[in-house]
Protein backbone atom coordinates (compact mmCIF):
# COMPACT_ATOMS: atom_id res chain seq x y z
CA UNK A 1 0.00 0.00 0.00
CA UNK A 2 1.11 3.51 -0.83
CA UNK A 3 -0.66 6.37 0.92
CA UNK A 4 -0.64 9.87 -0.56
CA UNK A 5 -1.64 13.18 0.96
CA UNK A 6 -2.95 15.97 -1.24
CA UNK A 7 -3.61 18.88 1.08
CA UNK A 8 -4.31 21.30 -1.80
CA UNK A 9 -6.26 19.36 -4.48
CA UNK A 10 -7.08 20.94 -7.82
CA UNK A 11 -9.51 20.34 -10.64
CA UNK A 12 -7.20 20.26 -13.67
CA UNK A 13 -8.72 21.62 -16.87
CA UNK A 14 -6.76 21.48 -20.12
CA UNK A 15 -7.13 23.27 -23.45
CA UNK A 16 -5.28 22.29 -26.63
CA UNK A 17 -4.34 25.46 -28.55
CA UNK A 18 -4.36 25.47 -32.36
CA UNK A 19 -0.98 27.23 -32.41
CA UNK A 20 1.64 28.69 -30.08
CA UNK A 21 0.30 30.86 -27.26
CA UNK A 22 0.08 34.55 -28.23
CA UNK A 23 -0.25 36.69 -25.07
CA UNK A 24 -2.74 39.51 -25.47
CA UNK A 25 -4.35 37.93 -28.53
CA UNK A 26 -7.55 35.96 -29.14
CA UNK A 27 -7.01 32.42 -30.36
CA UNK A 28 -8.94 29.20 -30.60
CA UNK A 29 -8.46 25.90 -28.90
CA UNK A 30 -10.07 22.54 -28.29
CA UNK A 31 -11.42 21.60 -24.85
CA UNK A 32 -9.31 18.83 -23.46
CA UNK A 33 -9.59 16.80 -20.28
CA UNK A 34 -10.88 17.65 -16.84
CA UNK A 35 -9.13 15.57 -14.20
CA UNK A 36 -9.11 15.32 -10.43
CA UNK A 37 -5.61 16.63 -9.86
CA UNK A 38 -3.09 17.57 -7.23
CA UNK A 39 0.29 15.89 -6.95
CA UNK A 40 -0.70 13.24 -4.43
CA UNK A 41 -3.82 12.36 -6.40
CA UNK A 42 -1.76 12.06 -9.59
CA UNK A 43 0.69 9.71 -7.87
CA UNK A 44 -2.13 7.59 -6.45
CA UNK A 45 -3.86 7.36 -9.84
CA UNK A 46 -0.66 6.12 -11.51
CA UNK A 47 -0.03 3.59 -8.74
CA UNK A 48 -3.60 2.28 -9.01
CA UNK A 49 -3.39 2.13 -12.81
CA UNK A 50 -0.43 -0.23 -12.38
CA UNK A 51 -2.58 -2.58 -10.33
CA UNK A 52 -1.01 -1.72 -6.96
CA UNK A 53 -2.83 -0.51 -3.86
CA UNK A 54 -2.94 3.22 -3.27
CA UNK A 55 -4.99 5.31 -0.87
CA UNK A 56 -5.30 9.04 -1.46
CA UNK A 57 -6.07 11.24 1.55
CA UNK A 58 -7.45 14.71 0.85
CA UNK A 59 -9.76 17.42 2.17
CA UNK A 60 -13.02 17.62 0.23
CA UNK A 61 -16.44 19.19 0.71
CA UNK A 62 -19.45 16.98 0.02
CA UNK A 63 -20.85 19.43 -2.55
CA UNK A 64 -17.54 20.04 -4.36
CA UNK A 65 -17.66 19.34 -8.15
CA UNK A 66 -14.18 17.87 -7.71
CA UNK A 67 -15.78 14.82 -6.08
CA UNK A 68 -17.35 13.63 -9.34
CA UNK A 69 -14.02 13.73 -11.20
CA UNK A 70 -12.28 11.99 -8.32
CA UNK A 71 -14.85 9.17 -8.41
CA UNK A 72 -14.48 8.88 -12.17
CA UNK A 73 -10.68 8.54 -11.83
CA UNK A 74 -11.04 5.27 -9.96
CA UNK A 75 -8.72 6.42 -7.19
CA UNK A 76 -9.45 5.02 -3.73
CA UNK A 77 -9.73 8.02 -1.43
CA UNK A 78 -10.14 8.80 2.24
CA UNK A 79 -11.86 12.16 2.41
CA UNK A 80 -11.70 14.62 5.29
CA UNK A 81 -14.83 16.83 5.18
CA UNK A 82 -14.11 20.56 4.86
CA UNK A 83 -16.17 23.62 3.98
CA UNK A 84 -14.10 25.10 1.14
CA UNK A 85 -13.95 23.84 -2.44
CA UNK A 86 -10.91 22.57 -4.34
CA UNK A 87 -9.12 25.10 -6.53
CA UNK A 88 -9.02 24.98 -10.33
CA UNK A 89 -5.92 24.84 -12.53
CA UNK A 90 -5.93 25.68 -16.22
CA UNK A 91 -3.40 24.20 -18.65
CA UNK A 92 -2.82 25.54 -22.17
CA UNK A 93 -0.83 23.28 -24.49
CA UNK A 94 0.25 24.16 -28.05
CA UNK A 95 0.83 21.67 -30.90
CA UNK A 96 4.55 21.44 -29.99
CA UNK A 97 3.74 20.40 -26.43
CA UNK A 98 4.73 23.74 -24.88
CA UNK A 99 2.65 24.08 -21.74
CA UNK A 100 1.41 27.18 -19.92
CA UNK A 101 -0.22 26.50 -16.57
CA UNK A 102 -2.33 28.84 -14.45
CA UNK A 103 -2.80 27.69 -10.85
CA UNK A 104 -5.40 29.31 -8.62
CA UNK A 105 -5.35 29.28 -4.79
CA UNK A 106 -7.64 26.96 -2.92
CA UNK A 107 -9.83 27.57 0.09
CA UNK A 108 -8.08 27.95 3.46
CA UNK A 109 -8.00 25.05 5.90
CA UNK A 110 -9.04 25.82 9.45
CA UNK A 111 -6.91 24.60 12.35
CA UNK A 112 -9.52 21.94 13.09
CA UNK A 113 -9.62 20.75 9.48
CA UNK A 114 -5.82 20.61 9.33
CA UNK A 115 -5.69 18.54 12.51
CA UNK A 116 -8.33 16.15 11.19
CA UNK A 117 -6.38 15.79 7.96
CA UNK A 118 -3.25 14.80 9.88
CA UNK A 119 -5.26 12.29 11.94
CA UNK A 120 -6.67 10.75 8.76
CA UNK A 121 -3.18 10.34 7.28
CA UNK A 122 -1.89 8.71 10.46
CA UNK A 123 -4.70 6.16 10.48
CA UNK A 124 -4.34 5.48 6.75
CA UNK A 125 -0.66 4.63 7.18
CA UNK A 126 -1.26 1.38 9.05
CA UNK A 127 0.68 -1.25 7.12
CA UNK A 128 1.71 1.17 4.35
CA UNK A 129 5.10 0.91 2.60
CA UNK A 130 5.31 4.57 1.57
CA UNK A 131 3.63 7.83 2.49
CA UNK A 132 3.79 10.50 -0.22
CA UNK A 133 3.37 14.13 0.84
CA UNK A 134 2.94 16.00 -2.39
CA UNK A 135 2.08 19.43 -3.69
CA UNK A 136 1.67 22.93 -2.38
CA UNK A 137 0.07 23.72 0.95
CA UNK A 138 -3.34 25.40 1.16
CA UNK A 139 -3.86 28.80 2.76
CA UNK A 140 -4.30 28.59 6.50
CA UNK A 141 -1.57 26.04 7.33
CA UNK A 142 2.04 26.72 8.26
CA UNK A 143 5.14 25.86 6.25
CA UNK A 144 5.78 23.15 8.87
CA UNK A 145 2.59 21.25 8.03
CA UNK A 146 4.39 18.37 6.31
CA UNK A 147 6.82 18.18 9.22
CA UNK A 148 3.85 17.87 11.58
CA UNK A 149 2.44 15.05 9.44
CA UNK A 150 5.76 13.19 9.44
CA UNK A 151 6.14 13.56 13.21
CA UNK A 152 2.59 12.34 13.86
CA UNK A 153 3.00 9.29 11.59
CA UNK A 154 6.35 8.27 13.04
CA UNK A 155 5.17 8.82 16.61
CA UNK A 156 2.10 6.65 16.05
CA UNK A 157 3.70 3.81 14.12
CA UNK A 158 7.32 3.82 15.28
CA UNK A 159 9.45 1.23 13.48
CA UNK A 160 6.36 0.21 11.47
CA UNK A 161 5.97 3.69 10.00
CA UNK A 162 6.09 3.91 6.21
CA UNK A 163 8.97 5.54 4.42
CA UNK A 164 8.28 9.17 3.59
CA UNK A 165 8.55 10.72 0.13
CA UNK A 166 8.05 14.47 -0.30
CA UNK A 167 7.33 16.31 -3.55
CA UNK A 168 7.06 19.97 -2.60
CA UNK A 169 8.87 23.24 -3.15
CA UNK A 170 9.77 26.51 -1.48
CA UNK A 171 9.35 26.95 2.25
CA UNK A 172 7.43 23.67 2.68
CA UNK A 173 10.33 21.67 1.20
CA UNK A 174 12.96 23.61 3.14
CA UNK A 175 11.13 22.91 6.37
CA UNK A 176 10.87 19.18 5.60
CA UNK A 177 14.57 18.87 4.77
CA UNK A 178 15.59 20.84 7.85
CA UNK A 179 13.29 19.13 10.36
CA UNK A 180 11.53 16.14 8.82
CA UNK A 181 14.37 13.87 7.60
CA UNK A 182 12.36 12.32 4.75
CA UNK A 183 13.48 9.15 3.01
CA UNK A 184 13.06 10.69 -0.46
CA UNK A 185 12.52 14.12 -2.00
CA UNK A 186 11.57 14.73 -5.64
CA UNK A 187 12.38 18.28 -6.70
CA UNK A 188 13.12 19.48 -10.21
CA UNK A 189 16.42 21.27 -10.78
CA UNK A 190 14.96 24.72 -10.09
CA UNK A 191 13.34 23.59 -6.84
CA UNK A 192 16.60 21.93 -5.80
CA UNK A 193 18.57 25.12 -6.46
CA UNK A 194 16.00 27.15 -4.52
CA UNK A 195 16.25 24.69 -1.64
CA UNK A 196 20.02 25.09 -1.58
CA UNK A 197 19.83 28.89 -1.97
CA UNK A 198 22.22 28.57 -4.90
CA UNK A 199 21.83 29.89 -8.44
CA UNK A 200 21.91 27.03 -10.95
CA UNK A 201 22.90 28.73 -14.18
CA UNK A 202 21.62 27.41 -17.47
CA UNK A 203 24.37 25.65 -19.37
CA UNK A 204 24.55 24.16 -22.86
CA UNK A 205 26.65 21.32 -21.48
CA UNK A 206 24.24 18.62 -20.29
CA UNK A 207 27.04 16.75 -18.52
CA UNK A 208 28.00 19.85 -16.57
CA UNK A 209 24.37 20.36 -15.55
CA UNK A 210 24.18 16.80 -14.24
CA UNK A 211 27.28 17.27 -12.12
CA UNK A 212 25.97 20.55 -10.74
CA UNK A 213 22.65 18.94 -9.82
CA UNK A 214 24.43 16.03 -8.16
CA UNK A 215 26.63 18.43 -6.18
CA UNK A 216 23.57 20.23 -4.86
CA UNK A 217 21.75 17.01 -3.98
CA UNK A 218 24.80 15.77 -2.08
CA UNK A 219 24.46 18.82 0.17
CA UNK A 220 21.43 17.08 1.71
CA UNK A 221 21.91 13.38 0.97
CA UNK A 222 22.24 11.32 3.11
CA UNK A 223 22.62 13.54 6.19
CA UNK A 224 19.18 15.19 5.99
CA UNK A 225 17.46 13.23 3.21
CA UNK A 226 17.71 9.55 2.41
CA UNK A 227 17.66 10.08 -1.37
CA UNK A 228 16.85 12.74 -3.96
CA UNK A 229 15.14 12.02 -7.26
CA UNK A 230 15.71 15.20 -9.29
CA UNK A 231 13.63 15.46 -12.46
CA UNK A 232 15.14 17.42 -15.35
CA UNK A 233 12.26 17.56 -17.83
CA UNK A 234 13.35 16.42 -21.28
CA UNK A 235 16.87 15.77 -19.95
CA UNK A 236 15.67 12.92 -17.75
CA UNK A 237 16.41 12.61 -14.04
CA UNK A 238 19.14 12.12 -11.47
CA UNK A 239 19.00 9.85 -8.44
CA UNK A 240 21.34 10.57 -5.54
CA UNK A 241 21.44 8.34 -2.48
CA UNK A 242 23.99 7.05 0.01
CA UNK A 243 25.30 4.63 -2.61
CA UNK A 244 26.16 7.30 -5.20
CA UNK A 245 24.57 9.17 -8.09
CA UNK A 246 22.88 7.90 -11.25
CA UNK A 247 21.53 9.74 -14.28
CA UNK A 248 19.20 8.67 -17.10
CA UNK A 249 17.58 10.27 -20.13
CA UNK A 250 14.12 9.47 -21.56
CA UNK A 251 13.59 7.65 -24.84
CA UNK A 252 12.23 9.69 -27.77
CA UNK A 253 8.54 10.57 -27.38
CA UNK A 254 6.06 13.05 -28.83
CA UNK A 255 5.34 15.52 -26.02
CA UNK A 256 1.63 16.25 -25.63
CA UNK A 257 1.46 17.73 -22.11
CA UNK A 258 4.07 17.91 -19.37
CA UNK A 259 1.49 18.41 -16.62
CA UNK A 260 1.84 15.66 -14.04
CA UNK A 261 4.98 14.18 -15.62
CA UNK A 262 6.99 14.73 -12.45
CA UNK A 263 4.23 13.14 -10.37
CA UNK A 264 4.25 10.11 -12.64
CA UNK A 265 8.04 9.92 -12.35
CA UNK A 266 7.67 9.65 -8.59
CA UNK A 267 4.97 7.01 -9.01
CA UNK A 268 7.26 5.03 -11.32
CA UNK A 269 10.09 5.19 -8.77
CA UNK A 270 7.80 3.92 -6.01
CA UNK A 271 6.45 1.15 -8.23
CA UNK A 272 10.03 0.11 -8.92
CA UNK A 273 10.68 -0.02 -5.20
CA UNK A 274 7.57 -2.14 -4.62
CA UNK A 275 8.88 -4.51 -7.29
CA UNK A 276 12.23 -4.81 -5.51
CA UNK A 277 14.29 -3.05 -8.20
CA UNK A 278 17.73 -1.68 -7.42
CA UNK A 279 18.57 2.02 -7.71
CA UNK A 280 19.16 1.78 -11.47
CA UNK A 281 15.87 -0.01 -11.98
CA UNK A 282 13.93 2.47 -9.86
CA UNK A 283 15.41 5.40 -11.80
CA UNK A 284 14.68 3.69 -15.11
CA UNK A 285 11.06 3.12 -14.07
CA UNK A 286 10.77 6.77 -13.00
CA UNK A 287 12.00 7.91 -16.41
CA UNK A 288 9.58 5.61 -18.22
CA UNK A 289 6.58 6.84 -16.25
CA UNK A 290 7.51 10.50 -16.62
CA UNK A 291 7.93 10.10 -20.38
CA UNK A 292 4.64 8.21 -20.64
CA UNK A 293 2.79 11.00 -18.81
CA UNK A 294 4.31 13.65 -21.08
CA UNK A 295 2.98 11.78 -24.12
CA UNK A 296 -0.61 11.86 -22.81
CA UNK A 297 -3.11 14.75 -22.81
CA UNK A 298 -3.94 16.77 -19.72
CA UNK A 299 -2.87 15.24 -16.41
CA UNK A 300 -3.89 11.74 -17.41
CA UNK A 301 -2.22 9.02 -15.36
CA UNK A 302 -0.16 6.59 -17.46
CA UNK A 303 -0.71 2.83 -17.33
CA UNK A 304 1.99 0.19 -17.84
CA UNK A 305 0.75 -0.09 -21.43
CA UNK A 306 1.61 3.57 -22.03
CA UNK A 307 5.29 3.19 -21.16
CA UNK A 308 7.59 4.03 -24.10
CA UNK A 309 9.32 1.12 -25.80
CA UNK A 310 12.71 2.79 -26.18
CA UNK A 311 15.64 1.89 -23.96
CA UNK A 312 16.52 4.00 -20.92
CA UNK A 313 20.28 4.03 -20.35
CA UNK A 314 21.40 4.66 -16.78
CA UNK A 315 24.89 5.98 -16.09
CA UNK A 316 26.81 6.52 -12.87
CA UNK A 317 28.01 10.07 -12.12
CA UNK A 318 31.64 10.34 -11.09
CA UNK A 319 31.79 11.15 -7.40
CA UNK A 320 35.35 12.50 -7.59
CA UNK A 321 34.67 15.35 -10.00
CA UNK A 322 35.09 18.75 -8.36
CA UNK A 323 32.33 21.34 -8.75
CA UNK A 324 32.52 25.14 -8.41
CA UNK A 325 29.18 25.48 -6.64
CA UNK A 326 29.32 26.79 -3.06
CA UNK A 327 28.17 24.71 -0.12
CA UNK A 328 24.40 24.78 0.12
CA UNK A 329 22.77 26.33 3.14
CA UNK A 330 19.15 25.93 4.17
CA UNK A 331 17.46 29.01 5.60
CA UNK A 332 14.34 28.23 7.57
CA UNK A 333 12.31 30.87 9.39
CA UNK A 334 11.40 30.27 12.97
Amino acid sequence: MIVTLTAHPALDRSIALDRALRPGDVQSGTPGREDAGGKGINVARAISAAGRDALAVLPLASDDPYAARLAASGAIARVVPVRGHARANLTLTDPQGVTTKINLPGAPLTDTEASQLIEAVVEACEGARWLVLAGSLPPGVSDDFYVDVISAVRTRWGTDAPRIAVDASGAALRSVVERGHPDLIKPNEDELAELAAVALETTADATDLLHRVVALARSFVPERVGAALVTLGGDGAVLVDAGGALAASPPPIRVVSTVGAGDSSLAGYLLGDLDGLDASGRLRRAIQYGAAAASLPGSQAPTPGDLPAGAVDVTRIDADRSDPLPTATIHVDG
